[in-house]
Formats: structure tokens, sequence, C-alpha cells
């Protein structure tokens, strides 16, 4: 079972700390050792041209560039995870991957996030679980039918089927952009279709916000003021925020299994679905009957359905 992580705050932000516990699951603490990737959503600071047309383009969006890293090196030897620890980027959104493959050999093609254009925006992609062969091959099929012609995967994975499948489903079923609140519901929609067809954790960004989707296990974390001390799980490392931040600042961290001993974390609920925006949920959509699993059930899960752990 590969795992995720996630930063989502209201002013920009380096997530190196949480980064280099991360990491270290790259083969180290953990076995994912197959490749590793990480995408930033900046803000951007390129000045308009006088002859450039924005009347079609949302201000906010237009304010973010995006980063990306890929390596399919285990993380916690990739000298690109050394570039990434030692050059604190600071950024609105970010999504990393650690990998084990279950589908799709190693190789950057099928490294995690990915990225498409979706109405004009770049959205950000992680998969974590696996689909089951059923959807698989209905994807396939529909693919050599000519019948997803808008986006199509470049690897071999099911986790960049599922992205296309979601990215298809979007643009078929709105000729423009939907407000964010229809949006959220849509897509809520689909991770559930999603998780029926297999084991579906999932982290979505367009740079203004952060979608998660829990189909067994995932955790969350808002750090605000008054700020305090954490020490990583997976090394011998403490920060004091309180020395590194204002007492303005607001930073969600979304991750598979929780990073710090000694913060108290959120779980989503099975079929939980949140969105994040300048730290915080502004929507939120939770089963009625809400189940949570241990971190072990979570890895039995994934054992169940064919994922590596």
């Amino acid at each position: 079972m590969c795992q995720l992580l996630g930063m989502n705050c209201n002013t920009p932000t380096d997530i190196g700390f949480s980064f280099a516990g991360f990491r270290k699951r790259g083969g180290m603490t953990d076995s994912h050792e197959d490749g590793f990737g990480i995408a930033f959503f900046e803000r951007n600071d390129c000045p308009k041209r006088d002859d450039d047309d924005t009347s079609n383009i949302d201000a906010e969006n237009d304010s973010t560039g995006l980063r990306l890293f890929h390596d399919n090196r285990p993380s916690h030897r990739s000298p690109v995870a050394d570039l990434v620890n030692n050059y604190p980027i600071k950024a609105m959104n970010v999504i990393a991957h650690i990998r084990k493959a279950t589908q799709g050999q190693n190789c950057l093609a099928n490294t995690h996030p990915f990225v498409r254009e979706v109405w004009g925006e770049q959205w950000v992609f992680a998969h974590n679980g696996q689909m089951n062969r059923e959807f698989v091959k209905r994807c396939r099929r529909l693919q050599a039918n000519g019948n997803a012609s808008y986006c199509q995967p470049v690897g071999s994975t099911d986790s960049e089927l599922a992205f296309c499948y979601l990215v298809n489903r979007l643009k078929s079923s709105f000729k423009s952009r939907p407000d964010d609140k229809t949006l959220f519901n849509f897509l809520t929609t689909q991770c559930r279709y999603l998780s029926a067809n297999g084991l579906f954790n999932c982290l979505i960004s367009n740079g203004r916000w952060q979608l998660a989707y829990a189909g067994s296990l995932l955790f969350y974390l808002t750090r605000k003021a008054p700020f305090g001390e954490a020490k990583l799980a997976d090394d011998d490392v403490a920060i004091n925020f309180g020395d590194v931040t204002t007492d303005a600042d607001k930073v969600t961290i979304l991750v598979t299994v929780p990073l710090t001993e000694n913060e108290k974390w959120q779980q989503l609920a099975v079929n939980e679905c949140l969105i994040f925006q300048d730290g915080e949920v502004i929507y939120k959509d939770s089963p009625s009957q809400r189940k949570f699993l241990t971190v072990e059930e979570g890895i039995a899960i994934a054992r169940e359905v064919g994922a590596s752990v």
C-alpha cells in the first residue's frame, strides 16, 4: 500500500519537516521503495502582460504555479528528495506520494502525483490503494474504443486510470466549470464509486483547495496558534513551530499514517470526503454510519485486495 502526504495552508509554507519524516518510509522505516513524487502549488510572481486576456480566468487560480518532482528511486536515498529537503519551497498546497508498485513497473511514468489540465487549471492527483480488475478492464476497453479521448493514461498504473476516469467524468458531465460546492458533491460521488471498485484513498488539488477522500486510512492535523513542539515518528527530529510561524498561520497536514508521535491527529471515517482551503475544512461529506479503521485493519484490507504493504 502506497502512502500519501498533503499540505494545505493559508500562507506559503515549507513542508520540509513533514517531508523529512515521510521520505524515510520510502525504503527505510517502511518498504515503499518504488519511487516518489511531490507537487508544490506556489504563489505565481510572473507579471501579466498588458495584452493578456484574463477575463475568463479565475483570479485566485491564476496566482498559483506548479512545481513537480519525480524519482523512481526510493525516497529515503533519492538525490531528488535531498533537493526537496535542502531547497525550502514555500507553497500553499502540496501533494506527495511514495510508491509500492502493484500494477505497472517501477518507472517515472508510473510515479505519482499525476497532473492533468481541467478547465484551465492544473489538477494534481495521488492515490493509495488498488482498483479491481473489472474496473481496470472496463477503463482499458473504453480507451481502446476511443470513448475516453479527453484524458488518457501515460503510464500503466490503475491509479492513473482512476484519475483519467475522474477527469473524463467531469468533462462529460459539465460543459464548463461548476461552482466549488457542485464540484465537491460530484467529486464525492465519484470517489465513492471508485472506492466501490477497489481500495481508494486519494488527494486532489487544483492549487486553491485540496480534496481528501478516505476509502480506508487517512489522517489530518491542523497546526495553528498557539503552536507547540512536534516530534517525528520516523526520525529523531523535533521542531517548535512557535519559533518559525506567526499567530496568523494555519497549516493542515494530511497523511496515510500519522507522522508525529506527540500531536493529536484526526482520522477521516471510511468513505468520508473533505475539502480544505486556507488550512480549514470548507466542505465535508460524512457517511451516515461513521466507521474508523485501525492502522492494522487498514493494512489487512490492503493485503486482501492484493496491494503491497
